[in-house]
């Protein structure tokens, strides 16, 4: 509003500093046509009265141009100003007038187009951003079903073979009740020592289904909690040393424990293991994980090494820019080291 106003300004000054200068011109003109004029046809007074009378006329005129070209200025101008405001606000429909084919016209022009590229580019961010949530949708659909379509063939692969075994063994030892005691000993021996293993498998499922959201909790509190609960349910002695993990990025933290919830998932229905250790320490801008059992350990040329827990740990250490190591050899356990950047 000031900026349009002191153009206002300026345009009345311009007239009026045009009509000065058309008097004083006229004056001179006057006085040097007396001074060389032998018989001049009216004389200086006449002359004074003309220019008084023709410095009213301009006067009166250089106020009204004025004072009409500057507010029609000042209208244009605060059209644009009140055009951009809106533009700013976000009101991207919005278009100015365009009343003269001048400067100013040109600029409503130039405004206008650069609110339909705006809109345009809006409605394209909007498309993008629809895109993105369909595409984050499939992600997780199929996330979901890769994840359903794992722990169906785990279960076929593991606890439902087991339970068919059970069942057998449970026939046979009902068929040699009575007949022959030894037999039927060393069936209930292997059915227990399977309902354990399948025990131990089905703990190690119900582990992996934990939620990958730690709820509000930090890191090392989550992993306090998952450790205190394998401890109440297995006979695994779980030791943990958990140091330097404090104020780690979100994505560094979720990693960190989905890596060790896969790690233990693995112990639970692989290593059949009695001792566990877990240990994390930040040493020289690194933060370390080192996880050890004395389970019975597998040759790394296997077709184990690629198996999905261990490519899930290794792609997940990736994604934080860590670097994941294991060692393994049978009858002597596994071992996993784990280093990220922070």
């Amino acid at each position: 509003m000031e900026k349009s106003s002191n153009i206002r300004n300026w345009i009345f000054k311009s007239f009026f500093m045009m009509s000065i200068m058309t008097v004083l011109l006229f004056f001179i003109s006057l006085q040097i046509y007396l001074y060389l004029a032998d018989n001049p046809s009216f004389s200086l007074q006449v002359s004074l009265y003309i220019t008084i009378w023709l410095a009213s006329i301009l006067l009166l005129l250089s106020i009204y141009f004025g004072f009409r070209t500057g507010y029609t200025f000042k209208g244009r101008i605060d059209d644009i100003s009140t055009f951009v405001t809106l533009l700013r606000s976000g009101k991207f429909s919005a278009r100015v007038d365009r009343f003269e084919h001048d400067e100013l016209g040109i600029l409503s022009d130039e405004l206008n187009q650069l609110a339909v590229f705006i809109q345009e580019q809006v409605k394209s961010l909007q498309r993008l951003a629809d895109e993105k949530s369909e595409l984050a949708d499939q992600a997780h659909q199929a996330a979901v079903m890769e994840e359903r379509q794992r722990l169906a063939r785990d279960l076929h692969d593991s606890v439902s073979q087991q339970l068919f075994a059970l069942n057998m063994l449970s026939s046979a030892a009902q068929k040699s009740i009575g007949k022959d005691s030894k037999k039927v000993e060393m069936i209930v021996k292997q059915v227990a020592d399977i309902a354990g293993k399948a025990q131990g498998e089905m703990r190690a499922l119900l582990l992996h289904l934990r939620p990958i959201d730690l709820k509000g909790e930090s890191l090392c509190e989550a992993l306090t909690i998952l450790i205190r609960e394998l401890k109440e349910k297995t006979q695994i002695e779980i030791e943990a040393s958990l140091n330097g993990i404090e104020n780690l990025s979100k994505g560094t933290e979720t990693h960190m424990f989905r890596i060790i919830q896969e790690s233990l998932s693995n112990i639970l229905r692989h290593s059949e293991a009695t001792k566990v250790k877990i240990v994390t320490e930040k040493k020289g801008g690194y933060v370390t994980l080192y996880i050890s059992d004395n389970g019975r350990g597998f040759n790394l040329k296997e077709n184990k090494m690629t198996s999905y827990g261990l490519q899930t740990m290794r792609e997940r250490a990736e994604e934080i820019g860590g670097l994941f190591q294991i060692r393994s050899k049978e009858k002597e356990g596994t071992y996993i080291d784990l280093r990220i950047p922070i």
